[in-house]
């Protein structure tokens, strides 16, 4: 039987926590052009409002506050829990990262616990394999907590399993694997690398790595993660299941600055610096068979046409704020 993710949220009422962040923000994007009443619980922490379609009942607010979220997930049907403090954010301040990360996700569970919604997604992260023992990696292989961040986010998945175990909450995890695209602002402090490379191209500034440029990363387009979130929320054999969300392609950080250099159609020059304290983890790319046969999901959109179509994006993002497009960018 097939699943039309197109036809499932028509009219249902969703509660996207995080949902004015990057991701999030393109999960309530598809969600609204497929019908559904969305609200957004967001601290704005590092997401906008002003990025949410009008039609979104927006709360600006944390899933640190309980009663809250009890009355935000008493209106839900699906719940999709996105709100988290990232890697950079967690390093510099654990505490804050527990709170939000662990503590909120705990308040999620608790208020669907007692509200019963037909699901909840909890989008994870590939951070919790750190540096894995081989390559592709599996759901089911040892996890390596490198970061206060994959602690957490490996906390979170415990509690939604546990909920799934204990009160038979249907519940369902996604692990992101570096996910990038349109809607991925380089002027966010806390983006990632893709959007900082784009930032630094179209200025004509130097590509600065981190290291020598060898470490790997399994780079995910926006839209195959929103899809693959999707269908975590209507599948009946994603209840209670773990799902790695990528490509299962291995791509060098100097490969992917040389693509953005391709992208933005002019040489980039490259300059390597010391590694920081999160650039722990040498390899990483993960094994999506488990989502590929039990869901039917796979990625459509590859590397090389995500960053062209980022890179496009980008530059028309420049010309709506009056800077043409910037030097050596991708026509629009």
């Amino acid at each position: 039987m097939t699943y039309a993710v197109e036809r499932a949220f028509a009219g249902r009422r969703v509660l996207v926590t995080g949902g004015a962040g990057f991701v999030g923000g393109a999960v309530v994007g598809r969600l609204v052009e497929q019908g559904a009443r969305v609200t957004v619980l967001d601290d704005l922490f590092t997401g906008r409002a002003d990025t949410l379609p009008t039609s979104v009942q927006f709360v600006e607010g944390s899933v640190t506050d309980a009663q809250l979220v009890r009355d935000l997930v008493a209106d839900a049907s699906v719940v999709f829990h996105m709100a988290a403090r990232n890697i950079i954010a967690s390093t510099k301040n654990p505490r804050d990262d527990f709170e939000t990360n662990i503590g909120g996700t705990l308040n999620v569970l608790l208020a669907a616990r007692d509200s019963r919604p037909d699901r909840v997604v909890y989008t994870s992260s590939a951070s919790v394999y750190g540096n894995p023992r081989s390559i592709p990696i599996n759901e089911d292989d040892p996890l390596v907590l490198l970061s206060p961040y994959a602690v957490s986010k490996l906390g979170g998945e415990n509690y939604c399993n546990a909920f799934y175990e204990s009160y038979g909450l249907p519940v369902a995890v996604v692990r992101y694997s570096n996910v990038f695209g349109e809607g991925q602002r380089p002027d966010n402090p806390y983006c990632g690398v893709v959007s900082k490379f784009f930032a630094a191209a179209m200025a004509g500034d130097p590509l600065q790595i981190h290291g020598d440029g060898e470490q790997t990363r399994d780079y995910t387009y926006v839209d195959d993660a929103v899809a693959a979130t999707l269908m975590a929320a209507i599948h009946p054999r994603a209840e209670g299941e773990v799902f790695n969300i990528g490509t299962g392609i291995e791509t060098s950080v100097n490969a992917l600055a040389a693509g953005i250099g391709a992208a933005v159609g002019r040489d980039v020059e490259i300059r390597h610096v010391d590694r920081r304290d999160i650039d722990n983890i040498r390899r990483r790319v993960v094994n999506i068979e488990k989502i590929r046969r039990m869901l039917r999901w796979s990625p459509q959109v590859t590397l090389e046409r995500g960053l062209a179509d980022t890179a496009a994006w980008l530059a028309r993002e420049g010309e709506r704020a009056g800077l043409g497009t910037p030097a050596g960018g991708a026509p629009g």
